[in-house]
C-alpha cells in the first residue's frame, strides 16, 4: 500500500476510533480549560507523563501547531492558555472534537485537515512552537515529519514530541494477551508488510490504524538530520495491565527540539 493509501486508511480507522470513543479523542472538561486558563497546564506527548513546564514556558500569543493532536484535550488547553493555537489533523473527527472544545469554550483555535508528513499548506516559519504527541508512528515515514516541522517553525521554535520506542511494535501479538514478552516482528515494523499475518488481519478487521515502529535513529537522529538540537528528554510508561512488556521498561520517549537562531 502507498503512503497515500495508508493516510488514507488510517483517517477512516481514527474516525471510527473518535466515534467509538476512544481514549485520546475525549474531549477536556469545562473544568480542566479552566484550569489552563489560570496558566496551570497538564499536556500528555506521551501516555501518562506531563509534559515540564519548563519544556512550555509562557505560550501566551505564540504561534503553535498542534501536528496530529486531535482529538478535544491538548490544543483547546493551549489556546485557553493563550496561545494563537492551529489543530492539524488526518482525522475530521478528531478536529470535531477541538471544535466542540472550542465552541463550548469560547476558544479561538484554526481547524487543518492533513497529513503530517505534508505542511505545505504552512508557511516557512509560520510557528514558534509544534507540540506533536505519540501519532508518527501511523506514517511510514517519519523523517519528512521532522523536515517539515523544522521548516515551519521560525528560528529559535521549539518542537515537543513524543514518541514510542520499535519494541513496542515487535512483540508476538497473541502471546502478549497470555501475558508473555516474546519477539516476534522484524525491526523497523510496517504494517504493511504484515498483511498476512493472523494477528495483524484481527486488527484491520477490528479497524485499527496501520502502524509503524520507527527506529530510534528515525526518531533521534532523524530531527537532528533535519536541523534540531535536542535540548531534552524523558521516558513514559503506560502500566503493566496494557502490556507485559510495561511491566519491564518505560516504552515512550518525549523529546524537545529547538530550531537554531
Amino acid at each position: 500500500m502507498s503512503s497515500d493509501g495508508v493516510s488514507s486508511y488510517n483517517k477512516q480507522a481514527w474516525d471510527t476510533l473518535a466515534r467509538s470513543g476512544n481514549q485520546w479523542t475525549l474531549p477536556v472538561t469545562p473544568e480542566v480549560v479552566a484550569e489552563a486558563r489560570r496558566g496551570k497546564l497538564s499536556l500528555l506527548l506521551t501516555p501518562t507523563k506531563a509534559v515540564p513546564m519548563a519544556w512550555l514556558g509562557d505560550v501566551r500569543d505564540r504561534k503553535v501547531l498542534g501536528l496530529a493532536s486531535g482529538g478535544g484535550q491538548q490544543v483547546p488547553c493551549l489556546a485557553a492558555a493563550g496561545a494563537q493555537v492551529t489543530s492539524f489533523d488526518n482525522s475530521p473527527e478528531q478536529l470535531a472534537r477541538d471544535r466542540l472544545v472550542a465552541e463550548r469554550e469560547g476558544l479561538a483555535i484554526r481547524l487543518v485537515e492533513g497529513d503530517m508528513k505534508d505542511l505545505s499548506c504552512f508557511g516557512d516559519g509560520e510557528f514558534d512552537m509544534i507540540f506533536h504527541p505519540c501519532s508518527n508512528c501511523f506514517v511510514p515515514d517519519v523523517r519528512p515529519v521532522w523536515r517539515e516541522a523544522y521548516r515551519v517553525l521560525k528560528p529559535g521554535g521549539v518542537l515537543l514530541a513524543g514518541f514510542a520506542n520499535p519494541v513496542v511494535f515487535m512483540l508476538d501479538l497473541a502471546r502478549e494477551k497470555e501475558g508473555a514478552v516474546e519477539l516476534k516482528y522484524r525491526a523497523p515494523f510496517k504494517s504493511t508488510e504484515q498483511q498476512h499475518d493472523p494477528e495483524i488481519i484481527k486488527l484491520r478487521e477490528a479497524g485499527e490504524p496501520m502502524d509503524f515502529g520507527h527506529t530510534l535513529e528515525d526518531q533521534i537522529g532523524g530531527q537532528t538530520d533535519a536541523g534540531f538540537e535536542i535540548t531534552g528528554m524523558f521516558e513514559d510508561g503506560w502500566g503493566a495491565e496494557r502490556s507485559p512488556l510495561f511491566a519491564l521498561m518505560q516504552c515512550y520517549i518525549a523529546t524537545r527540539a529547538r530550531k537554531p537562531l
